[in-house]
């Protein structure tokens, strides 16, 4: 049977019938529906989680790799980073059970703070990596990523990007395959990677990489289309189907399936043939320098951009010098559709005070980085998962106290669970005397509402023990804790000018669930009365409910927008907004 499926879908689907014992990772656009969609699979074949963060999801699945289980995790580009540390030592223990690393770069940084080639992770780490170019390639290739697991004692990579992940394609689907779990073996020289042991475990590493690209020369992965051209394409992954829309018949393609490690006489074979070899990759030129260190003469980045996604119309003008139009043009201008927080959003109620006070925010990874856009404009740094707790304790540190005073770190629950638990940790230790806002929205919001261990649910929806913040934030040693409602803006903008006062550690729980849970039920909606002045006040929020005309500078609320949940009720100090209920 033949189905249309998301390549993050076919993933799941290729360790489906691989026999995947267990699955753990932390949701990440755009990787997140890997784990979703294999959480759809019987639990009784296979055990699927949330973890609390990548590297944490990395060594659970490595243990399971160890115990005889076959094992994945899967994370976008920047959770690699997380999950780096495991994922370099376990090059050297190897696997027992099949491991596998699935990591989903964003070229284009949709959803992302940086744009990272995930690609130099392989040759690093020296563990091969896999790339698929559609969702066919997605399933077949991650299905045979356990074999070769097992066959080379090695973890594997598999790299997808946004395209990708996020594309449709028809996929034939197969039966699940049946391998029991291994009888565990303690190997000490194997497993336990001190220095004694670490050193003789490089020998395999190198040894199983020359066998790698031995196989590589011959695997079913790689593949030559021979044209008959005097131009040759060496591509992979989703730059292949850009190429082929772009060139068609006109030039000869070498396809690498595996990108790492990379085989020198299957390269060398294909370009022999050419008289002209053109390497398409989005991003940094890895396959391009590795065919100049084998002395090949290609051309690469000097032609193509190292930033973004490529396009075909992009590639055949390079090429072969032809224009092609980028897209079809409108006679009309389309307005713009910047992000923004949606129309009763909790932490709007929280930057409008913060903007409103002020204060310098050290921002993180969320829903909530989009504080940083105008009106609110409340957020001054974003670095990365968990920062804004650490990042605000090194800022103090250096200004002083009267710094201190005024400035908060703000961090979503599931980040906070990811890796802002240690920052806080780290300000107690060290007397720091930061105000952090942990904005409770009861989910994992920007990805897509993925439940953590504060929502009380696992992937499956089953009731688990909930994360206590309170509790959780008192057991490392911070005694100044208040819950309080963003939405109730004069009670909250009181909370955290007392907090910021203090001279210890405090932390604000900003507390009010996402407008798009189902549990969450706004009624009615918002309007503006005659008592309107046209202070403008209201239009500080930012809610995309809300608007101005230019003109008459009249204030209008869109009800087909507007949810109701009146926190532009509370803001306006004339009373001329007011709830209607439905």
């Amino acid at each position: 049977m033949k189905k249309l499926m998301l390549g993050n879908a076919a993933v799941a689907q290729g360790a489906y019938e691989a026999g995947v014992h267990l699955v753990s990772s932390y949701p990440g656009t755009p990787s997140t529906e890997i784990t979703e969609c294999m959480a759809t699979y019987p639990a009784e074949e296979v055990f699927v989680e949330w973890a609390p963060n990548e590297k944490v999801a990395a060594e659970v699945a490595i243990g399971a790799s160890i115990a005889g289980g076959r094992a994945m995790t899967c994370c976008k580009h920047v959770g690699l980073n997380v999950m780096a540390d495991p994922l370099f030592t376990n090059s050297y223990t190897g696997v027992s059970g099949g491991m596998v690393y699935c990591v989903a770069d964003d070229p284009g940084m949709h959803s992302s703070q940086n744009e990272q080639d995930s690609r130099h992770y392989a040759r690093a780490a020296k563990i091969p990596m896999l790339e698929p170019s559609d969702s066919l390639e997605c399933r077949d290739y991650t299905k045979a990523a356990f074999d070769l697991s097992e066959q080379f004692d090695t973890p594997i990579l598999v790299r997808l990007s946004t395209r990708v992940s996020h594309s449709q394609s028809l996929v034939e689907l197969g039966e699940r395959e049946v391998h029991p779990v291994k009888e565990y073996q303690k190997n000490i020289a194997k497993n336990v990677m001190m220095p004694a042991n670490a050193i003789k475990r490089h020998v395999v590493v190198e040894e199983r990489t020359q066998k790698l690209e031995a196989y590589a020369e011959s695997c079913p992965f790689n593949t030559v289309e021979d044209n008959g051209s005097d131009i040759g394409v060496i591509t992979a992954g989703i730059a292949y189907q850009y190429a082929k829309e772009a060139l068609g018949d006109k030039v000869n393609y070498c396809k690498l399936g595996i990108v790492w490690p990379l085989s020198e006489k299957f390269l060398k074979d294909f370009a022999a043939k050419c008289k002209t070899v053109y390497v398409i990759e989005e991003l940094d030129p890895f396959i391009e320098d590795a065919c100049r260190a084998m002395g090949m003469d290609v051309k690469g980045k000097e032609l193509f951009t190292m930033l973004g996604e490529y396009t075909p119309s992009m590639i055949r003008k390079v090429v072969l010098g032809e224009d092609a139009a980028e897209f079809v043009s409108l006679e009309e201008a389309i307005p713009g559709r910047p992000p923004v927080m949606c129309a009763g959003c909790p932490h709007r109620g929280t930057f409008y005070v913060l903007n409103k006070l002020g204060v310098t925010v050290s921002g993180d990874i969320g829903c909530y980085t989009l504080g940083a856009v105008a009106p609110l404009a409340a957020v001054d740094s974003t670095i990365c998962m968990g920062a804004s707790v650490s990042a605000a304790h090194g800022m103090a540190k250096v200004q002083g106290k009267e710094f201190a005073g005024k400035l908060v770190s703000v961090i979503g629950d599931s980040t906070f669970m990811h890796s802002g638990i240690t920052g806080l940790v780290d300000i107690v230790y060290n007397k720091g005397i930061n105000t952090v806002i942990i904005l409770d929205n009861s989910i994992t919001g920007m990805t897509g509402h993925q439940d953590n261990p504060t929502t009380g649910k696992t992937i499956r929806g089953e009731a688990t023990r909930q994360v206590d913040l309170i509790k959780l934030c008192q057991g490392v040693g911070v005694d100044r804790i208040t819950v309080a409602d963003p939405f109730d803006v004069k009670n909250f903008e009181k909370v955290v000018k007392t907090e910021l006062a203090t001279d210890e550690p405090s932390v604000i729980i900003a507390q009010r669930p996402c407008a798009l849970l189902k549990s969450v039920k706004y009624t009615g909606n918002c309007v503006i009365t005659e008592k309107c002045r046209k202070c403008k006040l209201c239009m500080k929020l930012g809610c995309p409910a809300i608007s101005m005309d230019k003109v008459s500078g009249a204030v209008r609320i869109d009800t087909t927008q507007c949810n109701g949940c009146g926190l532009c009720v509370g803001v306006c100090p004339f009373g001329a907004i007011e709830k209607e209920e439905a």
